[in-house]
């Protein structure tokens, strides 16, 4: 897949220059004329480096970069200014607001094209270590560092802009009873097989971890609560249909599942990505003592402008209960 470059300068023979110079090194390239312009196109591409000229009409590129690190979708992507200014001030501004490198202008090809190809490789090497960092070594999904990530980015587009995520808790029942019994190396079986079946069920917008032990959480990005649900009973009959065998006898294995939404918050400022999380984990907790395998939903409702504890939906699926919603 092709690396991307997004040129925000209001100079189009500027734009055209960098494109040109870098003809041969198989980039995307993108271009945006003045700040606000780089700013949304930043956003919604994600581009793996950013050229960002200092001195554009409207917002400097100075306050273009505080705005790029400050959210959380574009923090991460390398910026190189440049600038027709070459005093030492300018230039420790640049590189103290989280710039990579300092480019002056009337600049020499091979000199942008040294530096854009050291930038690359850096980002590559930061993305690699990332992506390691993030997955569980037992079963490959995305760990709890990166579900925590992920639900703190979810909950704040959903304030900003009014995004719709879900999440789902789920828990291997008995699963103590199932390495005692059978031993760890298929307490671990057990783990990867439900691993792979999340994989199965969700989009690549979205998240399936490993939450820690034998508990898992997905993430479901633009998802109603019924989507949610429609998706945790998926699992969760697809869990109980998995033929695991041990000494060639089949153990009947299940979870137990807890769905939240924020579109269950209707009033925004109780919205955290700890309030979501706490109305998953007590869904989860009511499956458990509802007698395992199934799925509760967990609603937030407000009276009088008050916000009410968590009270239960009647919307609890089992195996042989059709449940009903968005489909996905």
């Amino acid at each position: 897949m092709k690396e991307s470059l997004l040129t925000i300068d209001d100079s189009s023979e500027i734009r055209e220059a960098v494109e040109l110079y870098l003809a041969d090194d198989d980039l995307r390239h993108y271009h945006a004329c003045d700040g606000a312009q780089g700013l949304a196109m930043a956003a919604s591409l994600r581009p793996d480096l950013i050229l960002l000229d200092v001195i554009m009409p409207g917002a400097s590129g100075f306050d273009v970069c505080r705005q790029l690190k400050s959210d959380p979708r574009t923090a991460s992507i390398p910026v190189i200014f440049l600038s027709g200014a070459s005093d030492t001030f300018n230039k420790v501004q640049g590189l103290g607001l989280g710039a990579v490198d300092y480019v002056t202008k009337p600049f020499d090809p091979a000199e942008l094209r040294a530096r854009i190809g050291a930038a690359l490789r850096s980002k590559r090497q930061h993305d690699m270590l990332a992506e390691q960092a993030q997955i569980d070594a037992l079963t490959l999904l995305r760990n709890r560092a990166y579900f925590d990530s992920m639900l703190n980015q979810e909950v704040l587009a959903a304030h900003r802009f009014g995004r719709v995520v879900s999440i789902v808790l789920f828990d291997v029942d008995h699963f103590k009873h199932i390495n005692d019994a059978h031993g760890h190396p298929f307490g671990d079986l057990v783990l990867r097989q439900l691993a792979k079946l999340l994989a199965a069920n969700v989009r690549e917008c979205d998240a399936a971890c490993r939450y820690g032990g034998e508990e898992f959480a997905l993430v479901l990005t633009e998802t109603d609560l019924s989507g949610a649900q429609m998706v945790a009973e998926r699992v969760r009959a697809g869990v109980s249909s998995l033929w695991l065998a041990h000494d060639d006898v089949r153990i009947e294995v299940t979870v137990s599942g807890g769905v939240a939404s924020t579109t269950q918050f209707v009033q925004r400022d109780a919205l955290t990505p700890a309030s979501l999380l706490k109305a998953a984990d007590s869904a989860l907790y009511e499956a458990k003592t509802a007698g395992r395998n199934c799925t509760k939903v967990a609603v937030v409702g407000t009276d009088g402008g008050k916000r009410l504890p968590l009270a239960w939906s009647t919307a609890t699926t089992t195996a042989g209960v059709e449940s009903t919603g968005l489909c996905r």
